[in-house]
Formats: C-alpha cells, sequence, structure tokens
C-alpha cells in the first residue's frame, strides 16, 4: 500500500475507534499529512502526541467539530477552502447507532443520527470530490454497515442511514469511474469498539451483545479497509464469517426475511406490553 505515501489524509470521527485506527494505520503507510475530526477535542491531542511521537515528520492538525451540527461542518469546509487544503484520502468514519424501537427513541438522538450518519458524510464528500478530480486522484473510504444491506429491526433509523451510505457510495464509484478518483463503501459487521456502548439505550431492554464469532478487531478491518482501498475494491465486508453471512441475507427474498421477522415480532409486543402496565 505505497500507494499512500507522501499523501494528505482527513479522517472523521477519529477521536477513538475505527476512526482512531485509520490514523495510526495511514502513518504507518506513509501518509505526511493527517487532519483529524471528532466532538473530542482532549482525545484527539492525546491521539497527535502518539502520531507525532512516532512519526516526528508527519504533521497532524486536529479539529474538535460536531458534525451534527450544521454551522460545524459549514465552518470547517469554510476553513479549509481558505488554505486551499484537499485530501487525496477521506475517510468519513464518524457515525453512530440506536438500539431500541422506534417509538421508545429520543427525537434529538434521531435527528443527530441522520446528521452526521448522512448529511455530514454526504457534504464533506460533496466538496471534496471536485478537488480531487482536479488533481485526478483521490481514495474515498465511506464507513457504511452490514445494518444497511437488510432492514434490521431495533435499528430501524440507524440501518436507514447506512444504507444510504451504501448506496450513496455506489453510485458515486459508478460516476467516478476512471477519474482517479476511487470510492470504498466499508460494510462491517459488529467490530471491537465502543460503538455497542454508544447505541445500547442506559435505560433500554435491549442491549448490543453480537455473537462472539462475528466480532472483528478494528486492526483487521482498518488493514483490509485500507487494502481494499488501494486495490480499487468497491465494496468490502470484514471477517469471512460475516460476509458468508451477507451473501445469504442479500440473497434472501424478501418475503422470507418478512416471515423470519415476523416470527420474531413477540419481543416487540412484550416490550409494549410491558410499559402500559
Amino acid at each position: 500500500m505505497s500507494i499512500f505515501a507522501g499523501k494528505s489524509a482527513l479522517v472523521t470521527g477519529a477521536s477513538a475507534g475505527l476512526g482512531e485506527e485509520f490514523a495510526l494505520q495511514l502513518a504507518d503507510l506513509g501518509v505526511t499529512h493527517l487532519v483529524l475530526v471528532a466532538r473530542r477535542g482532549e482525545r484527539l491531542q492525546d491521539l497527535r502526541g502518539v502520531l507525532v511521537a512516532a512519526h516526528p515528520e508527519l504533521r497532524v492538525d486536529t479539529l474538535p467539530a460536531d458534525l451534527g451540527n450544521e454551522e460545524a461542518v459549514t465552518s470547517l469546509i469554510r476553513e479549509w477552502d481558505q488554505v486551499g487544503f484537499i485530501p487525496d484520502i477521506l475517510i468519513n468514519n464518524a457515525g453512530f447507532g440506536d438500539l431500541g424501537t422506534l417509538e421508545t427513541s429520543e427525537p434529538a438522538k434521531i435527528e443527530a443520527m441522520l446528521a452526521v450518519n448522512i448529511v455530514a458524510l454526504t457534504r464533506l464528500t460533496h466538496w471534496a470530490v471536485p478537488g480531487m478530480l482536479k488533481k485526478r486522484v483521490g481514495w474515498i473510504c465511506n464507513v457504511g454497515s452490514t445494518a444497511g444491506m437488510i432492514p434490521l429491526p431495533s435499528f430501524a433509523v440507524y440501518g436507514a442511514t447506512k444504507a444510504y451510505v451504501n448506496s450513496f457510495s455506489e453510485a458515486l464509484r459508478a460516476e467516478l469511474h476512471g477519474s482517479g478518483v476511487s470510492v470504498l463503501a466499508l460494510c462491517p459487521g459488529p467490530v471491537e469498539t465502543e460503538f455497542g456502548q454508544v447505541a445500547s439505550r442506559p435505560t433500554g431492554s435491549r442491549q448490543f451483545a453480537p455473537p462472539a464469532f462475528l466480532c472483528v478487531s478494528k486492526e483487521k478491518v482498518v488493514r483490509g479497509t485500507l487494502e481494499a482501498l488501494a486495490s480499487g475494491q468497491g465494496r468490502y465486508i470484514p471477517g469471512l464469517p460475516v460476509r458468508l453471512a451477507m451473501l445469504t441475507a442479500e440473497s434472501t427474498p424478501r418475503w422470507l426475511l418478512r416471515f423470519v421477522y415476523n416470527l420474531t415480532s413477540g419481543s416487540f409486543r412484550r416490550e409494549r406490553a410491558a410499559r402500559s402496565l
């Protein structure tokens, strides 16, 4: 993956999880300029210290920002335009989920999820593409999810946002074919990050606890993703068990999926009954 050496990269959601790991591995691959965006400024500064200690020649810019805030995204884009910065690599990683039934969701969390998972990702991509086209080189990785490949009860809004990301990435990839700009949809299953902690509601009856054999380490996810990005792949699903499961799910007729969902809907009815007591 020496193709990334000497390049610049912008990573969102870089304070933890996959975003942090993308920053670490891109630095090891010879990227010379990293721009890291996340809400938690202290975590970004800690990561910057680690990166610069390991790579003294590396330029690392940290920009604390809440991508769920429209004005914050506008401010970031304006700032980069003023200095003429366009990344060679864009990792749209920022995002979060919400586990539970729709009627028990917090409206503010739904709006924030839509803003971060869909709106900010789209705006940042829309901003970066023209500059990449002028340079005739660029790599865009949009972090979707296997949750966006089939309807997912109890993750209805989150899954829908990731379905958008998956579809958006595939369409953009077709638009940019032959331009020198590659687009990859990363579709992970369960990964060992803070995702489950954030998605699970403190007072909710459902907790994010996927089977251990489906979980993939963030190191393996990012390594495989960067290999897929460098080789020009359009979609990457980390972990053989997850890939096989999603191949089966995607090929299952919709009527059969609905039948299975109906068989398992009793838990939702029991939850509603319990809340009405």
